[in-house]
């Protein structure tokens, strides 16, 4: 229970509930609309959604201040590839919440004057760019992770190894990617905050890509791929040891 009050007690907690909503009736108009009889509940959850959504609106208003610390502190950064991935990937951020802010300014009828479609794509192309910088970073990390337990593997089996007779060309791409899998799992398993954060950004992507017409998807994807996302948004706000630390 204690948990739980804190997490609500967070604008991002409450960000990450309204979110999880807000895709759960998006993936539940798309799996209701094919069927007869259901037109009422479908409204009814379409305008949640909507409703939803112009209340996180309020959340993400300060994000842009949240983005310009997030900056300042990745540029300081250790590892080059990191620092130089999070630092254009939170310069992206800020440009998209500046384009956030001005189509909520619209949307409330402070500013008529506004490109409403020029600005919203302004939106979809930099949270684009922002999403691919941090999927770049967890590649990297997660090179390096697969690395490390490639070296730890070596040196425990060092002593048993000997060269294997009769291996054909099949054997050795089998085996090739029997390895390459083992890894990747270990190396997953080994850090579940690079999990959660690969899982998240990769999930995000599907939006702007639909957006951008880059790929195009239907409500349905896009709505499962934001409740993931949201799930381990959840998680990282209710779990901050979850987070991806920069290095």
């Amino acid at each position: 229970m204690d948990t739980f009050i804190h997490f609500t007690n967070q604008t991002q907690g409450r960000d990450r509930l309204f979110r999880a909503t807000q895709y759960t009736c998006m993936l539940l108009r798309y799996l209701l609309e094919p069927k007869a009889g259901k037109e009422k509940v479908v409204m009814k959850l379409k305008k949640l959604e909507t409703s939803v959504s112009t209340g996180r609106k309020w959340f993400r208003l300060g994000n842009v201040v949240h983005a310009v610390q997030a900056t300042q502190q990745s540029i300081h950064a250790t590892d080059l590839v990191p620092r130089v991935c999070l630092t254009l990937a939170n310069v992206n951020r800020v440009i998209y919440f500046i384009c956030d802010t001005v189509l909520w300014v619209r949307s409330v009828g402070l500013a008529s004057g506004i490109n409403k479609e020029k600005w919203r794509m302004w939106a979809a192309r930099h949270y684009y760019y922002c999403l691919l910088l941090s999927l770049a970073r967890d590649l990297y990390e997660l090179s390096v992770q697969m690395e490390q337990a490639a070296r730890d593997r070596a040196r425990r089996e060092q002593s048993l190894s000997q060269e294997p007779l009769g291996y054909s060309v099949a054997d050795e791409e089998t085996e090739w990617l029997q390895s390459f899998l083992l890894l990747l799992f270990r190396s997953l398993k080994k850090h579940p905050p690079l999990l959660l954060d690969t899982v998240k950004n990769f999930c995000d992507l599907l939006n702007p890509l639909d957006q951008l017409g880059i790929y195009k998807s239907n409500l349905g994807i896009i709505g499962l791929g934001g409740l993931v996302s949201s799930i381990a948004g959840i998680v990282v706000v209710a779990y901050p040891q979850m987070k991806l630390r920069v290095r």
